[in-house]
């Protein structure tokens, strides 16, 4: 009896421990691999156990998230990487700010490029807080695009002129979320609306509809208001192409009329041409001139570019893509899906981010215009169209010998010509002045021989000024004055202009650039002509003549 009653028991036992043990594996399994060796079957005490690692705080798991995420690791570990990311874009945006307070300027720009490259890059690594992550993207935009403005990095000096940064750059890399509300109104708003340019209206339209009737409204207005000094040109030239009209935005998604503005990628220009396509277009750079950032000229070049690229393609929106990524990138995707169709190659992911982004902004820009009562954009004043005259100068002219003759800011005559580099006008070039000074300032320049346009300068005498106090002024003994300006006595009277004989001459011309082989590849194999309307012959006795021509 007591024999089967401990068999009884030593069987009830090891059943027991078999489903204890069953149950155990089963729940075991989800965290241990095969591979591992099995646990020590000794006994621990517990006062023995090391103290369990400190947990850091992290100021995102707060106790509104919801349940889902911190039950899955896979989450939590995405939105770590991200916030790391971002922290990374910090310290690099800091690191470029202590470069710029030293005053190196090149590594300033290129941390600061690393920062926002790095900030693009935490949105695809998902984030918890996404509204704190455009906060802190805008503040790091802003905060870098005042640092340009004062002088430095992108918009660095060149002489008297600068370069800008183009003000949608960084956006073509984002998507913004679609307000449910706007949909039905947007469809009637373009049901409604004439337009040359086909008008489409889906998420990705009304993702930066809403992106300008909120964040970035007052980059739309900035960009409207500037629009108003090249509008003229632009929709003559826009006509004489056969272009639509509203292609006008595409310069305003480019540059935001920007003449100088500049890319990561070394677009420049109101339309950001590469130097190669500028090349192509007839757009020439020299050491001390840049055509790309002509604003007529550009205007001329990119109509043509578009109507070459529209004649290939034969649709306005796959035309207008080619423009941001090059006719060989469409090409291409066209042949890999057979698809002639803009939306069709966005949705399966075979044109560059920037670009699936670039058709959209438009679209929304042209929508948003036509429009423009209902997004709180009309009733504003637009700046007055450029208006000057023209006059070819016979040799290199420095601008601040202009500036001084014409009595006009350097600045207002450096932003009537923003393809001057270097403050130095060469030879032949078409120089534009305020309207109604062609005429004088030819007669002015016919006294001072030419061989010195590039480096006297003029002065008007100012009083208790004599000539010594002049000449240290510029650096000039007094006696050279005299001798240029043929006076009778070393006097100086209030309100004489006198030549000053400066030193500073025009900058040696650098060896010509060639497109690179590579460049010429990427040129489309179908035929295109090369536009020379911009260049102007060479005369062998050239001579100086105003012409008074506005936009």
């Amino acid at each position: 009896m007591e024999v089967r009653t401990e068999t009884l028991c030593s069987c009830l036992l090891v059943a027991v421990a078999v489903i204890t043990s069953g149950c155990g594996y089963t729940q075991q399994s989800r965290f241990q691999m095969s591979f591992l060796p099995p646990a020590p079957r000794a006994s621990v005490d517990a006062a023995e156990l090391p103290e369990p690692p400190a947990v850091q705080h992290n100021a995102y798991l707060g106790a509104d998230i919801p349940a889902i995420i911190l039950s899955n690791p896979q989450i939590l570990q995405r939105r770590t990487q991200g916030d790391t990311t971002i922290q990374t874009a910090q310290r690099r945006y800091l690191q470029g700010k202590r470069a710029y307070q030293a005053g190196d300027i090149a590594t300033a720009r290129r941390e600061f490029d690393r920062a926002i490259d790095t900030m693009l890059e935490a949105s695809d690594q998902g984030l918890i807080d996404r509204q704190q992550y455009e906060r802190q993207l805008d503040e790091m935009v802003d905060n870098i695009h005042r640092l340009d403005l004062a002088e430095l990095g992108a918009a660095a000096l060149v002489d008297q002129g600068k370069f800008e940064k183009a003000p949608l750059e960084d956006i073509l890399q984002m998507t913004f979320p679609v307000d449910p509300k706007m949909k039905d109104k947007v469809r009637e708003q373009v049901s409604a609306t004439t337009s040359q340019l086909p008008l489409s209206v889906n998420d990705a339209v009304l993702g930066y509809i809403n992106y300008f009737s909120n964040r970035g409204h007052k980059t739309l207005l900035a960009g409207l208001q500037r629009s108003g000094k090249y509008r003229p040109m632009i929709q003559r030239i826009l006509d004489e192409e056969g272009i639509p009209q509203e292609i006008i935005h595409l310069a305003q998604a480019e540059s935001g009329f920007i003449p100088r503005a500049v890319s990561r990628a070394a677009a420049g220009g109101m339309w950001q041409f590469l130097s190669w396509r500028g090349n192509e277009y007839g757009l020439k750079q020299t050491p001390l001139t840049d055509e790309r950032m002509d604003p007529e000229k550009a205007t001329h070049a990119a109509a043509h570019h578009l109507r070459d690229l529209y004649h290939e393609f034969g649709d306005w929106y796959l035309a207008i893509a080619a423009y941001n990524c090059g006719p060989g990138t469409v090409e291409k995707a066209v042949e890999r899906t057979g698809y002639a169709d803009f939306w069709e190659l966005r949705a399966r992911g075979v044109l560059p981010a920037e670009t699936t982004n670039y058709v959209p902004i438009i679209l929304a820009m042209t929508i948003m215009e036509k429009n423009a009562a209902e997004y709180g954009i009309d009733g504003f004043t637009l700046d007055p169209p450029l208006v000057y005259d023209t006059i070819e100068t016979t040799a290199p002219t420095s601008l601040t010998l202009v500036a001084d003759i014409l009595d006009v800011p350097l600045a207002e005559l450096t932003a009537l010509n923003p393809a001057c580099l270097r403050g130095m006008a060469p030879e032949n070039f078409s120089l534009h002045v305020p309207k109604g000074t062609g005429n004088p300032l030819v007669a002015a320049l016919q006294t001072i021989p030419s061989t010195h346009l590039d480096s006297w300068r003029m002065h008007r005498v100012g009083p208790d000024e004599t000539l010594a106090t002049i000449g240290k002024r510029y650096g000039v003994a007094p006696a050279n004055i005299v001798s240029v300006n043929r006076l009778e006595s070393a006097q100086a009277v209030e309100g004489d202009r006198l030549l000053i004989p400066s030193v500073q001459r025009a900058p040696a011309p650098a060896a010509k650039k060639t497109i690179s082989a590579s460049a010429r590849r990427r040129t489309p194999a179908r035929g295109r002509a090369t536009t020379t309307a911009s260049a102007r012959p060479v005369r062998k006795n050239p001579v100086v003549v105003a012409h008074n021509t506005g936009n």
